[in-house]
């Protein structure tokens, strides 16, 4: 684009709008792409514009509009919708809920270039219908269409945005404790689980509570997968005492652990495991008292199908303190962001 006197700008294509102000209203006088002509010339002047923009033939350059609009070609989101272009960018609403995933390398790389920026929720983000998860601009009016292009060659293949589906799970829970087992105590866990699990598709299969005894906790496990629990959830006797028996009962079930403890609190001795492909956990007490713990991380991750690994829960640790707000914000916060 260039800078050139009204006056002699006739016949040249504006690439901005001209904003007018007058008797109460404010918009565009003239709109880009307006080709000028000696009756706009007046006009102009009269709103204070003495000179304009307009574009140059064959400068290999791009509008501001135009190149969101290319930026958010190149990374479409089942599950979610781009805005129209406004004030020179364009937005990523979501549609329907799940779990927002970034190409954070990839991110980094398209951020780098020239004049291009792109804004997103953090990865791993959970997500409701009509929330916004990123936004695509450039700085100035205008730029080299070649950045857009190494912009678009980088994502050729490549997922640099994506919104998991919620996937149905049905459930199965497995409360350990003698002191519960026998009625000393009530138990507090399944009313906590189902709230927490009412918020994902799927339903709960079954409640079952256990002694404080391996035989027992495998057989009510096995029986829950029999009637067809595809995730399984264990509570009490989660810590490293010699008589907590249920991390010792999910390897004897045949389980993969994944990790037992992982670098979050609260929530710091819980367990991670897969039996196939079927997502186990062992949820520590913090969940019944706090309404916040790393089982509320977790969960958004095991309804979108994602799998943990050992890097994965390594890396929670930053991120994983909780600040025990007196108000919970969560997942408006810091906690659970790796």
């Amino acid at each position: 684009m260039k800078k050139v006197r009204v006056e002699d700008a006739v016949g040249m294509t504006l690439c901005h709008d001209l904003t007018e102000m007058r008797d109460g209203f404010k918009g565009a006088a003239f709109r880009r792409g307006h080709v000028i002509t000696p009756e706009d010339i007046p006009h102009m002047l009269d709103i204070g514009k003495r000179t304009v923009f307009v574009w140059e033939e064959s400068a290999g350059e791009i509008h501001e509009e135009d190149a969101a609009l290319r930026m958010a070609a190149m990374a479409p989101v089942p599950g979610a919708h781009y805005t129209d272009p406004a004030e020179g960018k364009v937005l990523l609403l979501s549609d329907a809920p799940g779990m927002f995933r970034v190409d954070t390398d990839l991110l980094r790389t398209i951020n780098a270039i020239g004049d291009l920026t792109i804004s997103t929720l953090p990865d791993h983000y959970p997500v409701r219908p009509g929330m916004r998860l990123a936004s695509m601009r450039i700085v100035p009016l205008v730029t080299l269409e070649a950045q857009i292009r190494e912009a678009e060659a980088l994502c050729t293949g490549k997922k640099l945005l994506d919104l998991l589906p919620y996937r149905p799970l049905t459930a199965g829970i497995i409360i350990t404790g003698s002191e519960i087992f026998h009625g000393r105590i009530q138990d507090k866990f399944e009313a906590v689980a189902r709230k927490k699990l009412s918020a994902y598709p799927g339903t709960v299969l079954g409640v079952m509570v256990c002694d404080d005894e391996p035989d027992m906790l495998t057989g009510a496990a096995r029986d829950l997968l029999d009637q067809g629990a595809d995730f399984l959830i264990f509570s009490g006797g989660m810590s490293v005492d010699p008589d907590d028996v249920t991390p010792a009962a999910i390897r004897r079930l045949g389980c993969d652990v994944i990790s037992h403890g992982v670098p979050s609190q609260p929530g710091n001795m819980t367990l991670v495991a897969y039996l196939g492909d079927i997502p186990v956990l062992g949820v520590p007490g913090a969940a019944i008292s706090l309404p916040t713990t790393i089982f509320d991380v977790m969960l958004p991750q095991i309804y979108a199908g994602v799998r943990f690994t050992r890097e994965d829960l390594i890396a929670l640790g930053d991120g994983g303190l909780c600040q025990l707000c007196p108000a919970c914000h969560f997942p408006n916060c810091t906690f659970g962001r790796y």
